[in-house]
C-alpha cells in the first residue's frame, strides 16, 4: 500500500492542479478530511487518466505547489482566491479523526482523495450539465437524439413563432410567481464545484450551496472558542466572499446582455431577481453577506445600455457630412427597439417591485446623456449643433423615440424627456450661438466681398427696384438673420432669444467695416454720377435693413438700439457725403449773388439751378424716410446760403436799384421755391423769407417799418444785425429812419418773445456783417445825415 500510495504522489506530481486548489485547499483536506473506507489501488497510468479527466472537468488550470516539511520530493501548491473544500462524499467528517497524521499518510490520503475526488466532479457535473440542458430543452430526458429534419420541414411559421413565444412568456411567468427557493443542502458542494456552476449559469443551484456553505461557517463560529485561531475559517470566509464575488459578477453579466439575448436569459432572470430577493433578506455581518444587490443589477442594466449604444453605427465627419444626424436617427431606432424588447421579453422575468421598464427608461436617459456628451467635443458646425439640439429637446421626446406607440402606455408622459444638466444643455446653447455669430460675420464680409466683385469693379450702375436705387444687401443680410431666427425657435424660445442677440451683436460692427471698405473704393469716383448713385443706393439698402431689424424690438431692445445707431450712423455719413458734395459744387455760384455783378449776369445762377435740379433728380431714387431728411437738409442749405449774401455787405443799392434788385430777388426765389416743391420738402416754413425780404427791399424807406412785423412772427431769431445788413443793401445806412426801423424791431421782438421754435431757426445760423458806418456811440452822427426818403 505504501509502495502503491507513494506511486500515487508521484504519479499526481505530472499533472497540473487548479490554481485554485492552493495549499490551503491541501491542508483543508488533512484537517477536515473524513477518512472513509479504503479505496482500491489504482495503477499510475489510471490515475493519470483520471486526473487528465479531473483536468478538463475543472475550468480552472492545476498548479503543482504542494509543499511537505518532512519529505526531500515536496511540492508546492500554489496560493488562490478560491478554496475548494473536500467532497461531501469523501470529506465530511469531525475534525479530530483527521488532526494528526505523518507526513506519509497525509500524501497517500491527499492522493486518493483527489483521485475520488476528480471522479466525483465529473459524474457530478456531467448530471448538473444534462439537468441544465434538460431544463432549457435542449435534450430529451431519455437522451435520444432525434434525427435531423430538412431544412424546408424544420422551418416555422411566423404563426408558430408567435405562439412559441407566447408559451415561453408564460412558462416564465409561471415560473417568476410561483418560484420558491429550494430547501438548501444540509452539506454544500466543494467550492469548486460551486464555482464552476456558476460558470455554467446554473444559478439556482449554486446559490442554495452558497447558502449552505455559509449556514456551515456559522455553526463552525459558534463551535469555536474565542481563544482558537481559526485559519480553516478565515480561509471559508474568503472563499466565499470570493464566490460570492464570482455570483454577482455573473448575473451582472447576464443583466447586462438581456437585452441583446433576452430568449436565452429569460428564465436566468428569474434566478437573478430571486437571488436579489433573498440576499436583501440576509441580515448584514452573516458570512458572504454583502449589501448593493439592486444597486449592482441597475448598475449592470445600465452598463448593458452603454454597450448598446457604443455599437450604433458613426461615420466620420470626413466620411459624411451629415455624420451626425444620421447618427442620432439611428441612436432614437435603437433606443425604441431596445425598451421594445424590455417591454416585450423581459418584463416577464422580474417581480413588480423591481420597476424593470421605469429602470430600463432611466437607465436610457442616462448612457445617452453621457453619449451625447462625447459627441459633443467632436461637434464644431452649426448644422450639427443644431442637430444635437433638436434632437435633445424635440425628437427624443416625441413619438419617434420616447413617444413612441410601441413603448406605451408603460412609458409614462414625465418619463419622454431627456432629463439633462441644465449646464450641458446651455453649454450646446452657446456653443451654437458663438458658431452661429463667427458663420454670420463670415457671411457679411462675403456681402462685401461680392458687392466688390460684381459692382464696384465692374462699375455697374445700381439695380432699381421700385423706383428707387437697390443694392439688395439688406436682404442678404435679412435672409441670412431669418434663416438662423427661424431656425433656433423650432428648437427653443430661449435659443431664438439667444441668436437674435448674437445676430445683433456681429451685425453692430458691419455698418463701420462696409464703410471703411467703400470709402476706400469710392474716393476715385468722387466727381462722377455713379458715386452718387452708389451713395443711395446703400443709404437705402441700409434704411431697409433697419425696418426689418424692427422686428427684434420687443425681444431684444438694447441690442436693437444699438444697431439702429449704427446704421443711422453710416446712412447719415452716406447722405452728408452726398450732401457734402452738393453744398461744394454750389457754394461758387451762392457768394456771387447780391453783387454789382449780379443785376447783370444771370450765368451762376443758373449753374445753382443746374445743380439743384440735378440733385432733385438724384433724390428721387432715394427711399423716402432718408429722402425727406436729405431734401430738408438742402432745402434749408441753399435757403441760408442764399440769405446770407444779403448779411455780407457786399453791395448797396443806389438811385432805386433797391426795386431792381428786389424783383431779382423775388424772381429767383420763385425758382427755388418750385425746385424744392417738386423735391417734397416738408420745410415751407422757408418759403416767405425771400419773399418778404424783397418787400422790405423794394418798398419805400417810410413803409419799412410796417413790413417787418410778418419777418418777426416767421422768424424771430432776426437780429439787429441781421436787419442792419439788410437795410445796408436797401440802401439805409445811416440817419433817423434807419434808428426808427430798428427800435420797430426790438419793439416786436419784444412783443413775440421766445415764441418762435428752435427747429425753425434760420438767422440764428447767419452770420451779419457789422455796419462799421453807424455803430453804438455815433447815433448823432448817423441822425445829422438825414436822407429824404426814396
Amino acid at each position: 500500500m505504501a509502495e502503491t500510495g507513494k506511486e500515487e504522489v508521484d504519479g499526481g506530481n505530472e499533472v497540473n492542479d487548479p490554481p485554485e486548489w492552493g495549499e490551503d485547499a491541501t491542508k483543508g483536506m488533512k484537517n477536515g478530511g473524513k477518512q472513509t473506507s479504503p479505496v482500491k489501488e489504482k495503477s499510475p497510468g489510471l490515475i493519470k487518466t483520471l486526473r487528465a479527466s479531473f483536468k478538463a472537468a475543472s475550468p480552472m488550470t492545476l498548479k503543482n505547489k504542494r509543499s511537505e516539511n518532512t519529505d526531500s520530493d515536496q511540492s508546492q501548491i500554489s496560493n488562490s482566491p478560491l478554496r475548494p473544500p473536500p467532497s461531501p462524499s469523501l470529506s465530511r467528517g469531525s475534525p479530530s479523526q483527521s488532526s494528526f497524521r505523518s507526513p506519509k499518510a497525509e500524501k497517500t490520503s491527499l492522493t486518493r482523495t483527489m483521485s475520488d475526488s476528480a471522479i466525483g466532479i465529473t459524474v457530478t457535473l456531467a448530471k448538473r450539465g444534462t439537468s441544465f440542458r434538460q431544463s432549457f430543452g435542449l435534450i430529451s430526458k431519455k437522451h435520444k437524439q432525434e434525427p435531423l429534419q430538412p431544412v424546408t420541414e424544420a422551418m416555422f411559421s411566423s404563426e408558430d413563432q408567435i405562439s412559441d413565444s407566447v408559451k415561453s412568456i408564460d412558462r416564465v411567468l409561471e415560473l417568476r410567481d410561483t418560484y420558491t427557493l429550494p430547501e438548501i443542502p444540509h452539506l454544500p458542494l466543494s467550492v469548486m464545484e460551486i464555482n464552476k456552476l456558476i460558470e455554467m449559469e446554473t444559478l439556482e443551484e449554486a446559490y442554495v450551496n452558497l447558502l449552505s456553505l455559509s449556514l456551515e461557517l456559522q455553526r463552525e463560529h459558534q463551535a469555536l472558542d474565542q481563544e482558537d485561531c481559526p485559519i480553516e475559517q478565515v480561509h471559508k470566509e474568503k472563499d466565499l466572499s470570493l464566490l460570492y464575488g464570482t455570483l454577482r459578477n455573473k448575473m451582472s453579466s447576464i443583466v447586462r446582455n438581456s437585452s441583446t439575448q433576452p430568449l436565452r436569459n429569460k428564465e436566468l432572470l428569474v434566478y437573478v431577481s430571486q437571488i436579489i430577493l433573498e440576499e436583501e433578506k440576509r441580515k448584514q455581518g452573516e458570512p458572504g453577506a454583502v449589501p448593493g444587490w439592486r444597486e449592482a443589477w441597475r448598475d449592470a442594466v445600465r452598463d448593458g445600455v452603454r454597450d448598446a449604444l457604443k455599437k450604433v453605427h458613426l461615420d466620420r465627419r470626413e466620411q459624411n457630412a451629415s455624420w451626425l444626424a444620421v447618427h442620432l436617427g439611428l441612436l432614437g431606432k435603437a433606443v425604441v427597439e431596445d425598451l421594445e424588447r424590455v417591454k416585450t421579453e423581459l418584463l416577464s422575468s422580474y417581480p413588480a417591485d423591481f420597476n424593470v421598464f421605469e429602470t430600463y427608461v432611466s437607465c436610457h436617459h442616462e448612457a445617452v446623456g453621457e453619449h451625447l456628451k462625447r459627441l459633443l467635443v467632436e461637434v464644431t458646425e452649426l448644422k450639427d449643433y443644431h442637430a444635437l439640439l433638436d434632437f435633445i429637446i424635440h425628437r427624443y421626446p416625441s413619438e419617434k423615440i420616447m413617444g413612441s406607440c410601441s413603448l406605451q402606455p408603460e412609458l409614462k408622459e414625465d418619463q419622454r424627456v431627456l432629463p439633462l444638466d441644465k449646464d450641458f444643455l446651455n453649454l450646446i446653447k452657446v456653443k451654437y450661438c458663438s458658431r452661429l455669430q463667427a458663420d454670420m460675420r463670415t457671411s457679411l464680409d462675403r456681402i462685401i466681398q461680392l458687392e466688390n466683385e460684381e459692382m464696384w469693379t465692374e462699375k455697374r450702375k445700381p439695380n432699381i427696384d421700385e423706383g428707387i436705387y437697390s443694392s439688395h444687401i439688406d436682404m442678404d443680410i435679412w435672409t441670412n438673420i431669418k434663416g438662423y431666427v427661424q431656425g433656433s425657435r423650432r428648437i427653443d424660445v430661449n435659443l431664438e432669444q439667444k441668436v437674435v442677440r448674437s445676430c445683433l451683436e456681429e451685425l453692430k460692427t458691419f455698418p463701420k467695416r462696409f464703410e471703411s471698405v467703400f470709402v476706400e473704393w469710392s474716393s476715385p469716383l468722387s466727381n462722377s454720377s455713379l458715386w452718387a448713385e452708389y451713395h443711395i443706393s446703400y443709404i437705402n439698402s441700409f434704411t431697409a435693413l433697419k425696418e426689418h431689424m424692427e422686428s427684434f424690438k420687443d425681444s431684444c431692445p438694447i441690442p436693437l438700439e444699438l444697431v439702429r445707431k449704427e446704421i443711422d450712423g453710416l446712412t447719415t455719413k452716406l447722405s452728408q457725403s452726398v450732401l457734402e458734395r452738393f453744398k461744394t459744387d454750389v457754394k461758387p455760384f451762392l457768394r456771387r449773388q447780391m453783387t454789382g455783378k449780379w443785376f447783370s449776369f444771370d450765368e451762376d445762377f443758373s449753374q445753382l439751378i443746374e445743380r439743384t435740379k440735378n440733385l432733385s433728380e438724384q433724390t428721387k431714387y432715394m427711399s423716402p424716410k432718408p429722402k425727406q431728411v436729405f431734401v430738408n437738409e438742402a432745402h434749408i442749405f441753399v435757403v441760408k446760403e442764399y440769405v446770407s449774401q444779403l448779411m455780407k455787405n457786399n453791395y448797396s443799392c443806389k438811385n432805386r436799384k433797391n426795386e431792381t434788385a428786389a424783383i431779382k430777388i423775388a424772381n429767383q426765389w420763385e425758382e427755388l421755391k418750385e425746385i424744392f416743391q417738386d423735391m417734397n420738402s416738408t420745410s415751407e416754413w422757408l418759403h416767405p423769407v425771400g419773399d418778404q425780404l424783397s418787400k422790405i427791399i423794394g418798398c419805400r424807406k417810410s413803409d419799412v417799418k410796417h413790413n417787418l412785423q410778418p419777418l418777426v412772427e416767421n422768424y424771430p431769431d432776426i437780429g439787429r444785425s441781421h436787419l442792419s445788413a439788410v437795410l445796408y443793401f436797401r440802401g439805409i445806412i445811416r440817419g433817423r429812419e434807419r434808428h426808427i426801423i430798428l427800435q420797430r424791431l426790438a419793439e416786436l421782438k419784444e412783443s413775440t418773445g421766445n415764441a418762435g421754435k428752435k427747429e425753425r431757426a434760420l438767422f440764428n445760423q447767419i452770420e451779419a456783417a457789422v455796419n462799421t458806418n453807424c455803430l453804438p456811440g455815433t447815433t448823432f452822427s448817423c441822425l445829422s445825415f438825414i436822407m429824404p426818403n426814396s
